[in-house]
């Protein structure tokens, strides 16, 4: 009896433990086909969904929780929020100068496009499209300038640069919001002729301004001499009208010795008494 009973037990443990792996096993594909089924698209993102039999499907999903094929659709996410995209770009300029141009830039994928975007042109969006755009629109934008242009003019040449993408970019679905030009790097002869330049034309300046002085003070003077002249000729008018006036000028020219007068060998005194 008792070796029954463990023949018994030894056939049944077996059993036990295949109906524990078939449950296991059951379980892992119940979990893996509801997980599988649903994906969840979060804020600010398009949701596209990639079937292995039919490639892309038109439909773009919003944000929330949605249904899919398991084992045979796969769900890609983009983000369709503003994106930052900062990229380096070395050019020649008109006068042959070597331009290192840094560029921020602000854009976002076109939210109805998200699906044609990634059947045409994959995930890898920037790196196929936005960089080799900012390489050959500044290249283009900067042989058309001087290199001192870039300064003096930088904000159109901006606009220019931006225009330019903005119309390569919306051809690929991805819409341009704002681009900044963070630094132009040049030659270190070309810095240093810069500076050549700023000091000499600071100087120029500094001398203009000092000639500017010299010349108001010398008609200041001009105009006080003529002042002095005018006010000479005056006195000298209103003095002519003075019977006085000869006294005045007898006066101003008498070198201080008495006359002298002869005649008859007498000497005159100055009031005219004969001694």
């Amino acid at each position: 009896m008792a070796d029954k009973k463990t023949q018994d037990g030894q056939a049944k443990n077996p059993q036990l433990a295949v109906k524990i792996i078939k449950r296991i096993v059951i379980g892992a594909i119940i979990t893996i086909l509801v997980f599988g089924s649903f994906f969840v698209v979060g804020a600010g993102e398009k949701g596209v969904i990639f079937n292995v039999f039919s490639g892309v499907k038109d439909k773009t999903y919003d944000e929330g929780l949605h249904f899919k094929l398991p084992f045979f659709e796969k769900a890609y996410k983009f983000e369709v929020r503003t994106r930052v995209y900062n990229d380096d770009a070395a050019a020649a300029s008109k006068d042959l100068q070597i331009v290192s141009t840094s560029v921020a830039l602000n854009y976002h994928i076109d939210k109805d496009k998200v699906n044609t975007l990634f059947k045409n042109i994959g995930p890898d969006y920037e790196f196929r499209i936005i960089d080799p755009s900012i390489q050959e629109v500044v290249k283009a934008i900067t042989a058309k300038h001087i290199a001192e242009e870039l300064i003096t003019k930088r904000e159109n040449v901006k606009e220019e640069i931006k225009l330019a993408l903005k119309e390569r970019l919306t051809k690929s679905f991805l819409i341009l919001d704002d681009l900044s030009i963070t630094n132009f790097d040049f030659s270190p002869e070309f810095n240093h002729a810069i500076e050549q330049k700023v000091t000499a034309e600071q100087n120029a300046l500094k001398e203009q301004n000092n000639l500017k002085v010299i010349e108001f003070q010398a008609q200041q003077k001009i105009a006080q001499s003529k002042g002095e002249a005018e006010a000479i000729r005056i006195v000298n008018e209103e003095l002519l009208k003075s019977p006085k006036y000869i006294d005045y000028l007898t006066i101003q020219k008498w070198d201080g010795k008495m006359p002298l007068a002869l005649g008859s060998g007498s000497l005159l005194s100055i009031t005219g008494e004969q001694r």
